[in-house]
């Protein structure tokens, strides 16, 4: 009694057992749906997050923020550019490095493989390599001793451990009385790493970079500069900064740039998924259209003796808004509970999913990320939550309409 008019009587509608099954029926049908959809864009997009945060922390772990080549392909005046680059505020490291190709034997296996060759005391402050070794340390490649540190995978091909000695295998070719021979050098595994990215896991291998500069015979020359800021997203600025203040001939490249394509697709598969999801929910929502005409229709002469005792036709119309936003709200305040509760739990139930049922989702040979992550956003949350809102409420104007415009002479005539 100390309720207002129309929420007493709406809430009263919703709450009361109807006669008509049918309409009760569509009823919890339209909440259920809302519930999956809302359930369904939380899931995917939380996953879509989390997609994009892992892929971006792994391929970012191994590759540098913002990278400085020569127009050369190399260059030895590695020293006084890094002066240059460390007087930038927002570069917190940079170290040179040598990249090359080779072969990696062992016994009667061999492999192809990156070169990379750098200098493990400042590589860490531009990789993440040294925190993901699982045997073994960035620490144990000394120069002259040919050390080697094997992405997991790509030891795993060879069938190599740390303390094996395996041949490397480089193109630059050195003239013998045979003729033209490619180098050989041997190399002993001192550590392997996972960056748990197959790319670098299956066909990196880190060395010093003098022996790197010794077996490509680049003498004192470096073939770049890997830089890590402090905030990744401002790389672009940076390397435009940086392009300015270097001498003519360098060129300067940002992740942006390397690997947009990645960060793009993921982007792009973000909000077509959105749409598409977002479908079920106005699915859902407007059929709370039929379900409210249905019960505009069986409620007529109810409707028809509130005019009559003095209620308004605005009166009238909040009744059956309040009806129909009520089923709205409660779909998705259940989506919203369980889209949260299965996105924050993605790690336990893919696992569980895949081995009830004998299949991997994400094989590692085959995709950058071999488990499912999730990250939630509270504003995907937060949209999500009032898009599916608008969306009831919208598709309850129509039916609310409708019952305010009965005229209770007509509808009480063969009552």
């Amino acid at each position: 009694m100390f309720k207002p008019f129309e929420l007493f009587v709406g809430l009263r509608y919703t709450r009361a057992k109807r006669k008509n099954h049918f309409i009760s029926f569509i009823s919890v049908t339209s909440m259920v749906g809302i519930a999956l959809g809302v359930a369904a864009l939380i899931v995917v997009l939380s996953v879509m997050n989390g997609f994009q945060k892992e892929l971006r922390a792994t391929i970012l772990g191994v590759v540098s923020h913002v990278q400085i080549m020569s127009s050369q392909g190399q260059f030895d005046n590695w020293q006084e550019i890094i002066k240059k680059t460390n007087s930038q505020a927002d570069v917190v490291g940079s170290a040179p490095f040598v990249s090359g190709e080779g072969l990696l034997t062992f016994g009667r296996r061999s492999q192809g493989a990156i070169i990379r060759g750098v200098l493990p005391k400042i590589e860490n402050d531009v990789s993440d390599v040294g925190v993901n070794m699982i045997q073994g340390s960035m620490d144990s490649m000394v120069s002259g001793e040919f050390n080697v540190v094997l992405g997991v995978d790509l030891a795993r091909s060879l069938g190599v451990g740390v303390g094996d000695r395996l041949v490397m295998i480089t193109p630059q070719g050195q003239v013998t009385p045979a003729g033209v021979m490619p180098r050989l050098r041997q190399f002993r595994v001192s550590g392997i790493f996972e960056v748990r990215n197959y790319e670098y896991d299956a066909a990196l291998a880190i060395i010093h970079m003098e022996d790197a500069q010794r077996l490509l015979r680049l003498d004192d020359s470096v073939s770049g500069l890997r830089l890590k800021l402090t905030d990744l997203f401002d790389a672009p600025r940076v390397a435009s900064e940086l392009s300015r203040i270097l001498p003519a001939g360098f060129y300067v490249s940002d992740w942006t740039q390397s690997h947009a394509t990645f960060f793009r697709a993921i982007q792009i598969e973000k909000r077509a998924m959105s749409i598409i999801l977002l479908l079920i929910v106005a699915v859902a929502a407007f059929n709370i259209v039929s379900t409210l005409v249905m019960v505009v229709t069986d409620k007529r002469a109810d409707i028809a003796i509130l005019r009559t005792l003095g209620a308004l036709p605005s009166q009238i119309m909040t009744i059956f808004f309040i009806q129909g936003s009520l089923i709205g709200f409660i779909g998705t305040a259940l989506g919203l509970f369980f889209g949260l509760i299965i996105a924050s739990n993605i790690d336990v139930i893919v696992p569980a999913i895949e081995s009830l049922f004998n299949v991997q989702f994400l094989a590692k040979d085959v995709y950058y990320i071999s488990d499912i992550p999730s990250e939630i956003q509270l504003y995907d949350v937060v949209w999500i939550g009032v898009l599916s809102l608008g969306l009831t409420m919208l598709a309850t104007i129509y039916p609310s309409l409708r019952a305010a415009q009965i005229n209770p002479s007509e509808a009480l005539r063969y009552e």
